[in-house]
C-alpha cells in the first residue's frame, strides 16, 4: 500500500472515487493537538503537522484504512492483530476498583494492542474515566490509534467468568433467555437500543453479543445466553439485538456499538452438555444431522449487518460441506467454516474474532484437571494442540481470522510473518478490517466520554423500571392454581419465603411467617439442578454440568414437599438449564419458570401489578433417559417432553 499525501477535499474526492458530501466538523476532544484545514478541524494523531489522510474524517473508512496501515510498522500490525484484556488491580479476573495503568501502558505502548475487552464492574462514572485513562494512552501512541473497548454481557443475572460481567450500575434485564420466551422481536431492539446508549456512554464500543447458538442439548452449560433451541425464534431476536445495538436497520449507525454475534457455528451441540471452553468439551456430534438449523440461527445476524462474527471453539464430528468432511480443528481454525461457508456462501464481510484463548499451548492441567486448572492454564487451541504459537496464528489467519481474541501479545503473529508462515499482505488485510471499524464508529475523532454524562445515562431510573417490567414479563406460568394473582396484593397474607428477601416481601404487603405451621402460603425460588462433575477445570468448576432433574434427597425437592403438605406453594425455577420438573411439579400450586429476576420483580407479577407473557424457549424434558436419548444437534427431540417448547399458560 502507498502512503497518501496531503490532499484538498477535491482531490480527497477523485481519489476515493465517491462523491462526498458536504463536511461536516465532528466534535473533537479537548487538550489533544489538532489542524486547521480549510476551515475545518482535524485531530494530528501522530502530531506531525500535517494532516495526513487517516487522519481526515472527510475520507471514507476504507481509504482511511488504507492509509494507516501503510503507515504501521509490522509490530504495529501484530499488535492490532490480538484482542486483550484490560489489565484490571488485583488480577486477571478482578472486577476492580481500577485499571492496573502500568500493565496498561505496556499492552498499548510497548505491544501496541489497540483492541481491549473490559471486565470492570463499578460506578459508571469512575468506569467511564478508567476507559477515558486507557484511551489517553492510546492517544500517546506514535499512530494515536484509538482504542476498541469490548464487553461480555453485563446487563443480566449470572456472573461468570469468560461469559457475562455483574450489572454494577447497570440497567439490569432478564437473561436472553427471557426476551427468547417473550419472542417480541420489538422488545429486544428497544432493549439492546437501550443497552448501546449505556455502553457508549462508559465508553465500550464492542458487544461480544449476542449469541445465536441453538440450545439443542439441554445439559449445555452455556444456554442461559441463548435465546433458546427454535432457529426461527432465535434468528429473529438476534436480528433484533444486532440492529438495537447497532443502532439501524442493516449496518453500524454514528454511535452504535458494534456486535461480535457467537458462535460460528453449532456451539450447541455440545456432546453430554459438556462445554467447549474445556478440553474435554472440545467436540459437537452431527452425526444425526441438523448443523443446517444451527446455520439457520444466524440468518438474522446477516440480515442486519452484523460487523463481527466469533467462531466457535469446538471441533464438528459427523460433519461435511460441500460433500467434503470438515477438519478435525475448532472453528477459528476451520477454513471450511470461515472462509467457504461464512465468507463465501452468506457473502460476510466484517470482522471475525476468534474465541478467548485458542491460540494458548494447553499443559496437563488444561488437559487433565490435575494440579487443578487456573486462570494462567486457560487454553482452548482444539485440534492443533501440537503446533507452535506462530503455526496457530498462522494457521488461524489463513483460516479467515482477522483478529485474535484473548492475547496480550503479538508478538507469535509477527514471527508467523517472519518465518513466512504467513503473508504480511493477509496481515495487512486483516488489519485494514479492524481499523475500518474504528473509523466507522468515529473513534479517531474522539474516543473519550464524558464521566458526568455517564452517571446520568447509565441505570436511569425509567430504563431501571423498564428492566424490572420486563423481568416480571418474561414469567413462563407452568401451573397455576391460584388464579391471575396467586398473592393477592395487600391482602395480609403470611407468607412462609425460601429464596426471597424478607425485607422485599415486607415491602410488598406480606407478613413473614417464622414457620410453615403459622403461614397462609410459601414462596419458594430454586435454581435448576446442576452437578460439578470437573471441580478440577477452571470453567468445570464454575459452570452447570450433568442432570437436569431433582433427586431424591434434594434440599430443594424436599423442601417443597414438606411445605406442600400444609400449604399451598409457589414455586420458581430459576432455568438456565431446562429442568426436569416431573417429581416437583405436584408439590407446586403454582410453578414458574423464570430467567432472571429481583424479587421486586416477582412480586410485582405474583401480586398482578405486570401479567405474565412467556413461552418456554426449549422444551422441559420429562425424564434424564430422554435426554440421553436425544440428539445433541436438533431442538425439542427428547421423547414426550414435560412441557413442549413454546408452552405457557
Amino acid at each position: 500500500m502507498r502512503r497518501l499525501p496531503h490532499l484538498s477535499l477535491l482531490a480527497l474526492m477523485l481519489y476515493s472515487g465517491t462523491a462526498l458530501a458536504a463536511p461536516q466538523q465532528p466534535a473533537l476532544p479537548e487538550g489533544q493537538p489538532l489542524l486547521t484545514v480549510e476551515g475545518l478541524s482535524f485531530r494530528d494523531l501522530n502530531r506531525d503537522g500535517t494532516l495526513n489522510p487517516y487522519e481526515d474524517w472527510r475520507l471514507s473508512p476504507e481509504v482511511r484504512a488504507a492509509d494507516l496501515v501503510a503507515r504501521m510498522t509490522l509490530a504495529e500490525k501484530a499488535g492490532a492483530g490480538v484482542h486483550g484484556t484490560a489489565p484490571i488491580q488485583g488480577g486477571p479476573m478482578a472486577s476492580g476498583p481500577a485499571y492496573d495503568m502500568t500493565a496498561a501502558q505496556a499492552i498499548i505502548r510497548d505491544q501496541h494492542l489497540n483492541s481491549l475487552i473490559t471486565r470492570m464492574a463499578i460506578a459508571p462514572a469512575d468506569f467511564a474515566a478508567e476507559n477515558n485513562r486507557l484511551q489517553g494512552i492510546a492517544a500517546g501512541t506514535r499512530l494515536g490509534i484509538p482504542l476498541t473497548i469490548s464487553t461480555d454481557p453485563r446487563n443480566h443475572f449470572q456472573v461468570l467468568g469468560g461469559a457475562s460481567v455483574a450489572a454494577s450500575g447497570f440497567s439490569q434485564w432478564p437473561e436472553t433467555l427471557g426476551f427468547g420466551a417473550l419472542n417480541d422481536p420489538a422488545l429486544t431492539r428497544r432493549f439492546a437500543d437501550l443497552v448501546r446508549a449505556e455502553y457508549r456512554a462508559v465508553g465500550i464500543q464492542m458487544a461480544l453479543s449476542p449469541q445465536a447458538d441453538l440450545a439443542t442439548e439441554p445439559r449445555w452449560s452455556r444456554i442461559n445466553g441463548t435465546f433458546g433451541e427454535d432457529p426461527a425464534r432465535v434468528s429473529a431476536q438476534v436480528k433484533a439485538y444486532v440492529q438495537g445495538m447497532q443502532g439501524a436497520d442493516t449496518g453500524l449507525a454514528p454511535g452504535g456499538v458494534a456486535t461480535v454475534v457467537k458462535h460460528w457455528v453449532g456451539y450447541g451441540a455440545q456432546i453430554d452438555g459438556y462445554d467447549g471452553h474445556n478440553y474435554y468439551g472440545r467436540f459437537t456430534d452431527f452425526t444425526k444431522g441438523g448443523f443446517d438449523r444451527h446455520v439457520a440461527a444466524f440468518q438474522g445476524a446477516f440480515e442486519a449487518g452484523a460487523t463481527g462474527i466469533m467462531p466457535t471453539y469446538t471441533i464438528q464430528k459427523g460433519l461435511s460441506l460441500e460433500g467434503k468432511p470438515v477438519e478435525p480443528v475448532s472453528g477459528g481454525y476451520n477454513k471450511q467454516m470461515l472462509i467457504d461457508l461464512l465468507r463465501g456462501t452468506h457473502k460476510f464481510k466484517g470482522l471475525i474474532l476468534s474465541d478467548w484463548a485458542i491460540t494458548n499451548d494447553c499443559n496437563e492441567s488444561c488437559r487433565t484437571g490435575n494440579p487443578p486448572q487456573q486462570p494462567k492454564d486457560i487454553a482452548t487451541p482444539w485440534g492443533v494442540e501440537d503446533l507452535t504459537q506462530p503455526q496457530r496464528f498462522a494457521k488461524g489467519m489463513l483460516a479467515g481470522i482477522d483478529q485474535f481474541g484473548g492475547v496480550n501479545d503479538g508478538l507469535p503473529l509477527l514471527a508467523a510473518v517472519e518465518q513466512k508462515l504467513l503473508p504480511e499482505a493477509r496481515l495487512n488485510e486483516a488489519v485494514a478490517t479492524i481499523m475500518t471499524l474504528k473509523f466507522e464508529q468515529g473513534l479517531f475523532e474522539n474516543p473519550f466520554v464524558d464521566p458526568a454524562a455517564a452517571a446520568t445515562i447509565v441505570g436511569r431510573a425509567d430504563v431501571v423500571a423498564e428492566g424490572r417490567a420486563t423481568q416480571a414479563k418474561s414469567l413462563v406460568m407452568l401451573e397455576n392454581r391460584l388464579g391471575p394473582a396467586p398473592l393477592p396484593a395487600g391482602g395480609g397474607k403470611r407468607l412462609f419465603i425460601y429464596g426471597v428477601d424478607a425485607a422485599t416481601a415486607k415491602a410488598a404487603g406480606f407478613t413473614i411467617a417464622a414457620s410453615l405451621d403459622e403461614a397462609d402460603i410459601a414462596l419458594i425460588r430454586l435454581k435448576a439442578p446442576f452437578q460439578t462433575l470437573h471441580p478440577g477445570f477452571f470453567f468445570g468448576r464454575m459452570q452447570h454440568e450433568g442432570d437436569l432433574d431433582f433427586k431424591e434427597g434434594d434440599a430443594g425437592l424436599t423442601l417443597v414437599r414438606q411445605a406442600a403438605a400444609k400449604v399451598p406453594v409457589i414455586l420458581t425455577i430459576y432455568l438456565d438449564r431446562p429442568a426436569i420438573l416431573t417429581n416437583i411439579k405436584p408439590h407446586a400450586a403454582t410453578l414458574i419458570g423464570e430467567f432472571g429476576i429481583t424479587d421486586a420483580a416477582l412480586f410485582d407479577a405474583l401480586t398482578g401489578k405486570v401479567a405474565p407473557m412467556g413461552k418456554l424457549p426449549f422444551e422441559l424434558p420429562a425424564t434424564m433417559a430422554a435426554v440421553r436419548a436425544q440428539s445433541p444437534a436438533l431442538p425439542h427431540d427428547s421423547a414426550d417432553p414435560l412441557y413442549p417448547v413454546g408452552f405457557g399458560r
